[in-house]
């Protein structure tokens, strides 16, 4: 990770939004700083409505923090929930209502993990046993009930490897049904559905849960399977699953991206590479009576100390026939450095590579509940990258890292919220790596429009002396203006290297 920040280049203001017709602005209007620097002190947060407060996964302190933002400009912690008398730690925290719900996973990740309940003023409620890893918990709109999404990694060694599964838990009764995924066959999901663990693991053991959306009407759950490039949908009230869906390739021979961190300059081109979407946070929408799911496409490779299926370019042996070319494509200015499966590309299973497949589409996507690829944004948020802050294009916050996650999955986008103003629909969208938000009107599904981009990275100042600004959105959570302390529709944006939350107030 980053680790130090010494050069000026972005401003906390809009970049580049004077050129829409929807014009949008968002502006810093308040900062809370844990003063922890790269050790997850603000990671995934969660708003209450009615306490204008904020409840943020601190993965340093083992704690959800409590923070007061009736007075955006002066945020404050009030209290925390310590976790650790539960477990290792939070990996994520929804509120609604009166409740906050938190799932805590074990000192030993490959025990089942515990869903806690709280009341928003701090007092305990219970708590209910889930699958193993929680890795997201997200209210219905309801509030009747929360769904879990379960990871289940494995142990280094793979010699212990849970289930991925999905529990729903009923609110406040914490009751638990569990959806499994023992039923899924592959061979009906398409070529960009990903198996990537080593021979022997089942199906359900490979399929790793990542992050879960609810429909308006609390009835449907989307839930991203990111290692396995899919999608699964889940019937909430019979707590059966639906189906599940590959998500695609993102097409680099008809996208142009730069796909190497050794060219010393911004080089995007197109190239004969297919770059598996693997989103990590979902949200979903409704539409015309349609349910849609937007993914913030990050990317993932499954990668433990006993068992890696990444690798570079430049390492495998090309199939010489589909890449003639083989010798200048494993340039490390062109892909040698870019890193890519081995567990796809051999179709003929004579150990060379017959397609190249990568990590990440740089983009975000909306699907419909049918699987049915809507819109994607291709490398356009790369290109927006390149022109508003060229400086630090594919980098991890500083000048000095200009270029160098090119080779892996770019600017990474990885948080993601949805908000409604004035008749209509914004993502809202991190870039985990090279900073900030972007936002898209998605009002029309099927043709989004690029808004804006806002990032309130100070890059003259040190990331160790907590001057710097933020680094790393992890988590977004939109504030509408009847929700709102100021009466404007606002973001919180959690980020995870710098240990800041800030508050941006959209105009």
């Amino acid at each position: 990770m980053l680790k130090t920040i010494t050069k000026g280049l972005l401003l906390a203001t809009l970049l580049g939004a004077s050129n829409f017709a929807n014009a949008m602005t968002l502006d810093v209007v308040g900062t809370y700083q844990t003063g922890i620097f790269d050790e997850g002190a603000a990671e995934v947060l969660s708003y209450d409505k009615k306490g204008q407060k904020l409840f943020v996964v601190n993965g340093n302190d083992k704690s959800i923090d409590i923070l007061d933002i009736s007075n955006p400009a002066q945020i404050r912690k009030i209290g925390a929930i310590d976790v650790k008398k539960h477990g290792k730690a939070a990996n994520s925290v929804a509120v609604n209502g009166d409740y906050v719900a938190i799932a805590v996973e074990m000192k030993n990740k490959q025990a089942k993990g515990k869903l806690v309940l709280y009341k928003t003023d701090g007092s305990y409620v219970g708590e209910a046993s889930v699958g193993a890893l929680p890795d997201s918990v997200v209210f219905a709109p309801n509030g009747k009930l929360v769904v879990v999404a379960n990871e289940g990694e494995p142990s280094d060694d793979f010699k212990i490897d849970p289930e991925g599964s999905v529990s729903i838990v009923a609110i406040p009764s914490l009751d638990v049904k569990t959806v499994s995924f023992s039923s899924l066959d592959a061979k009906n999901l398409g070529p960009s559905f990903h198996t990537p663990s080593p021979k022997g693991t089942s199906l359900a053991q490979d399929v790793e849960p990542e992050y879960s959306a609810v429909t308006p009407d609390s009835k449907t759950a989307f839930v991203s399977l990111q290692e396995n490039n899919a999608m699964a949908v889940i019937d909430l009230e019979k707590a059966t699953l639906k189906s599940v869906f590959a998500l695609g390739f993102q097409d680099y021979s008809k996208h142009p991206v730069d796909l190497s961190d050794k060219d010393g300059k911004i080089n995007r081109q197109t190239w004969p590479v297919l770059s598996m979407r693997q989103p990590d946070t979902i949200m979903a929408f409704t539409h015309g009576g349609v349910n849609y799911v937007v993914t913030a496409n990050e990317g993932d490779a499954r990668d433990y100390e006993g068992y890696s299926e990444e690798t570079r370019l430049g390492k495998v042996k090309l199939d010489e026939k589909t890449f003639p070319n083989a010798k200048e494509l494993q340039d490390k200015s062109n892909l040698g450095r870019l890193k890519i499966t081995t567990a796809k590309g051999d179709v003929d299973g004579d150990g060379d590579l017959d397609a190249i497949y990568g990590y990440g589409a740089r983009s975000f996507s909306i699907f419909n509940e049918k699987g049915e690829l809507i819109f994607d944004s291709g490398t356009e948020i790369e290109a927006k990258m390149a022109e508003l802050a060229p400086s630090a294009f594919n980098g991890q916050g500083a000048n000095e890292s200009f270029d160098n996650r090119s080779d892996d999955k770019g600017s990474e986008p990885e948080a993601l919220a949805i908000g409604e103003m004035k008749g209509k629909r914004y993502a809202f969208i991190g870039l985990e790596r090279m900073g900030g938000v972007v936002v898209y009107d998605i009002s029309d599904p099927a043709n989004a429009q690029y808004v804006s981009y806002a990032n309130n990275a100070k890059l003259d100042g040190s990331a160790e002396q907590m001057s710097a600004g933020d680094i790393a959105p992890e988590g977004i959570a939109f504030i509408g203006a009847e929700a709102s302390p100021t009466g404007k529709p606002m973001i919180a944006v959690a980020n995870e290297v710098s240990g800041s939350t800030t508050l941006y107030e959209i105009k």
